[in-house]
């Protein structure tokens, strides 16, 4: 069991290790369930592993989490690659040459809402560039519902709303 586990563990820093940018929960997860490598439970089980280990650090917001790969998280990777077979290696490599795009735009644009002093809700809107902001709007709402709606309509149609508003401060 114990020689599954680092395997598993492995096969998440090895995912974290060759992007660039951070996957998010649901990217890692469907990624190994597709692959019937193992279930809900023990993934979710790994990446909570991985950050008491501190191998990985998370960023959450208000509708997924996202992965990074520490130092100390590709010095294990380095140190345990073995564990991870070069068909395992090669269903990865194949997976992120053919939803690159997919994965990038996923994980570039978020937001996430907090309740503010006094009333209302504050909504912070990102559009990040690997470790740049290109875009970091905050804007204030009454509701959690409108929160919540002003997050899934940013993430699913921040290209749109990037546009308009460039369009409009640049004309």
């Amino acid at each position: 069991m114990a020689e599954l586990d680092t395997m598993y563990r492995m096969i998440i820093l090895y995912m974290l290790d060759k992007v660039e940018y951070p996957l998010t929960n649901t990217q890692i997860t469907n990624f190994i369930l597709e692959k019937d490598y193992t279930n809900y439970f023990t993934v979710q089980q790994t990446l909570f592993d991985l950050l008491s280990t501190e191998l990985i650090t998370a960023e959450s917001t208000h509708s997924n989490t996202r992965y990074r790969i520490t130092d100390e998280g590709r010095k294990t990777l380095r140190f345990f690659e073995d564990k991870v077979s070069p068909e395992i290696r090669e269903d990865i490599n194949t997976y992120f040459a053919e939803h690159h795009y997919e994965l990038r735009q996923e994980t570039s644009a978020y937001a996430d809402y907090y309740k503010a002093s006094g009333t209302g809700y504050q909504v912070r809107c990102r559009i990040k560039n690997l470790e740049q902001d290109e875009v970091d709007l905050t804007l204030a709402v009454r509701t959690r519902e409108q929160a919540e709606a002003v997050c899934t309509n940013w993430e699913k149609d921040y290209t749109e709303v990037y546009s308009m508003l460039m369009d409009m401060l640049v004309k």
